[in-house]
């Protein structure tokens, strides 16, 4: 059996605007039901977890304006995802809620505090998506000119997680008593200062509050780059990778799996998520005219991959020629992922890199059930621990996905059909 896990990509924002199917996305994005609707599904599917992106800037590399962005609506505008995870958790029971939080910008007891808060509103089910930031522009909202370089911030990121580590532990299993006969809510002998002064950060503690039912809430993580698998193998208990074929999947696993052995750890103690897209129908041809369609459609609007590209990169990529080759490209912001746009076998050109009809993830087409064939093989050959929905979030999509993928692969034994466990990090640790 593997995981299921859907990554809402564009964070708590407009989802598929101006697409057909998309219902009122323009008007309504803001409220909670249609992500409700998307976690009552995937519990009803069995997913492990959803796991929702966040950002804190307007982007403007493109053209060296944000209009492109404000005008399509990507990745613009965007909402704190955090208030959203209790409303996810009244509408599931088992499902693991993820949501983004920035090692660079959130100092470590206010992270402490909210994702132990968190842990108790949603029984030990919520998870935190530990990200550095890759921008500039979100430097310069919190006071900094520039950005720290790439590596210094896993290395900042590093001392942050030992930080909260410690304050999840300033309070001892049993230090709440609560017993109404003595009068003793806690002990405060079990209650204790961490007093920890590092090279970046600095904090007395205690929390002043006891850890979530888990402890310490299920660490996510999707960093590519060297510095951001390192940073992963020593904390994450699940990681998210986009990969695109099954080889390279293999090796993106053992790699990780190999640095958590150096570390001291069990790689069996972390899951490993490959993102997918998927074009379903009822029948090949319906799906392969679907992908086509999409196909054709992203070579023919070659803005938005210069402009996503762009995002990813902090690099204004319409400056570059279409049709000459590529200069090697150098970035402070997101490098795994603009090593993963401007990669490919033969690709010399930015123009052949950016008509990649790929996803950027494993591709699947088909029927449902020939799909949920197609990804058994595929985590059979990668060793792997499961795989990452990346569609938009339409309520057409959630029901391909959750009611026509979804009973498919139960049907071949690929996904549990019920859950074990009530707390998130029990549930991903069962296969």
């Amino acid at each position: 059996m593997f995981h299921m896990g859907w990554f809402v990509g564009r964070g708590y924002s407009v989802h598929a605007w101006n697409q057909p199917w998309s219902g009122a996305i323009g008007a309504d994005y803001m409220q909670a039901d249609l992500y409700i609707d998307l976690v009552k599904a995937m519990e009803r599917a069995c997913f492990d977890y959803v796991m929702i992106e966040d950002g804190s800037f307007i982007p403007d590399a493109f053209e060296g304006s944000p209009e492109w962005y404000l005008h399509n609506a990507y990745t613009v505008p965007k909402h704190d995802p955090m208030p959203l995870v209790p409303l996810l958790a009244q509408g599931s029971s088992h499902l693991g809620i993820v949501a983004t939080m920035t090692t660079g910008f959130y100092p470590p007891y206010l992270a402490a505090r909210l994702g132990a808060t968190l842990d108790h509103l949603t029984k030990g089910r919520v998870g935190l998506n530990l990200v550095t930031a890759h921008n500039d522009r979100t430097a310069q909202n919190f006071g900094l000119d520039r950005h720290h370089e790439h590596d210094l911030r896993y290395e900042i990121a590093d001392e942050w997680v030992q930080v909260v580590d410690a304050l999840w532990n300033s309070w001892e299993p049993g230090a709440v008593v609560a017993d109404p006969e003595t009068g003793m809510y806690a002990d405060f002998r079990k209650v204790h200062p961490i007093d920890f002064v590092g090279k970046y950060f600095k904090s007395r503690g205690p929390l002043n509050m006891p850890p979530g039912p888990q402890r310490r809430p299920v660490i996510c993580q999707a960093g590519l780059s060297p510095a951001g698998r390192e940073f992963a193998s020593k904390y994450a208990d699940t990681i998210v990778a986009p990969v695109r074929d099954p080889a390279l999947a293999k090796r993106h696993r053992d790699d990780v799996r190999a640095r958590m052995a150096a570390h001291g750890r069990n790689p069996d103690h972390c899951k490993v998520m490959f993102s997918v897209g998927l074009w379903l129908g009822e029948t090949m041809a319906e799906a392969r005219e679907k992908k086509a369609r999409a196909d054709a459609a992203l070579v023919a609007n070659m803005q938005f991959r210069l402009a996503r590209l762009s995002f990813l990169s902090g690099i204004d990529f319409s400056k570059f020629p279409l049709d000459e080759p590529l200069p090697e490209v150098r970035t402070n912001a997101s490098r795994g992922q603009t090593a993963l746009m401007t990669s490919g076998t033969g690709k010399s050109t930015l123009r052949e890199m950016l008509v990649d009809p790929a996803s950027g993830g494993l591709d699947f087409v088909g029927t449902p059930d020939s799909v949920s064939a197609e990804m058994g093989e595929a985590a059979q050959e990668m060793g792997g621990d499961g795989f990452m929905i990346t569609e938009n979030v339409t309520r057409r999509a959630i029901s391909e996905i959750t009611d026509g993928l979804a009973p498919a692969l139960k049907r071949r034994g690929l996904i549990r059909a019920a859950y074990q466990h009530k707390l998130f990090r029990e549930n991903l640790l069962a296969f």
